[in-house]
């Protein structure tokens, strides 16, 4: 069986994606090699396996959703599956991305200068979201979908837009900078509010009478789907997993709210939100020193 036969498509090189991924591999390497061991305290690790394992997971969903075969489909024959390759750009690879990078490094790339304040304002959590919305329903609008169809460099400049704000929305909670994070709770409405938003175009789609997107009318209907459930199927996607995904996200969100609120409350310890990020950062340096943090006792009264 041919690849064609399976995917519908004539299987077609990317290079400009192995080389976008060659060159992201690249810098972290070199950054994790050379840069880390010189800036980096003796002692503490340069990078953690877990951001490494955010990093393979991130390039490897990277790699899945801008090459072939979703990317030829998602570009030639199912709007659906167009669909679910933004969601992977938005929602996906953009939080595993910004978990891999360490604190050390995001200082270094931020720094004082002209990229600090740009950085700052544009990870501010109404200003992101805004821009991200505003990407979101452009790249929804009818002219725009269609010309993304036919014009591959417009198509790819879509995917940076819609990335390069995603890193933007998700900034505030899982960046690598601790002061540009909001609150847990700060968090939870971020994401209650964003996953509001994918409703919308969802409903829309679904719900829609007739053919929404002409470029994807074509008379040889790839694997039996027609023109109307293909854009259902968007349509849920868009509803059901965009937002249950934010939702899982926000459950866990709540659930690590809850779990160091009744730790700091077994300890006797009034925390702040701030204060409640930090704190595990602080028992972990104990652990690693091989002492304890002693626990707080009741002043006497006078």
């Amino acid at each position: 069986m041919t690849v064609t036969a399976v995917f519908g498509v004539s299987w077609e090189p990317h290079p400009e994606v192995w080389l976008l991924l060659a060159g992201l591999i690249g810098l972290g390497v070199y950054a994790v090699r050379v840069i880390g061991p010189r800036v980096v305290p003796d002692g503490e690790p340069v990078v953690s396996n877990r951001q490494k394992a955010a990093f393979a997971a991130s390039m490897v969903l990277l790699w899945i959703a801008a090459d072939f075969p979703i990317h030829d489909i998602a570009e030639k024959r199912l709007y659906s599956v167009h669909m679910f390759q933004h969601t992977m750009l938005s929602l996906f690879i953009p939080p595993l991305l910004l978990l891999s990078i360490p604190t050390w490094l995001a200082r270094l790339v931020v720094g004082n200068g002209r990229a600090g304040p740009v950085v700052r304002f544009v990870t501010r959590p109404v200003v992101a979201a805004v821009l991200f919305n505003a990407v979101q329903a452009f790249t929804h609008w009818t002219a725009v979908v269609n010309t993304s169809v036919e014009n591959g460099p417009f198509h790819y400049a879509l995917h940076v837009a819609v990335f390069t704000t995603a890193l933007m929305v998700w900034f505030p909670v899982c960046g690598p900078l601790p002061e540009l994070r909001i609150s847990l709770p700060g968090q939870m409405v971020h994401l209650f509010l964003l996953s509001i938003i994918p409703t919308i175009p969802g409903a829309w789609l679904a719900l829609a009478d007739g053919i929404v997107y002409k470029a994807y009318d074509t008379p040889d209907r790839l694997w039996g789907i027609s023109v109307t459930h293909d854009q259902q199927i968007a349509g849920l996607i868009m509803k059901l997993g965009a937002g249950g995904f934010l939702w899982i996200v926000i459950a866990g969100l709540f659930f690590t709210w809850a779990k160091r609120h009744e730790e700091s409350r077994k300890l006797n310890r009034t925390i702040t939100e701030r204060e409640v990020l930090t704190w595990d950062s602080v028992q972990a340096e104990f652990d690693r020193l091989g002492t304890a943090p002693e626990e707080p006792t009741a002043k006497p009264s006078a």
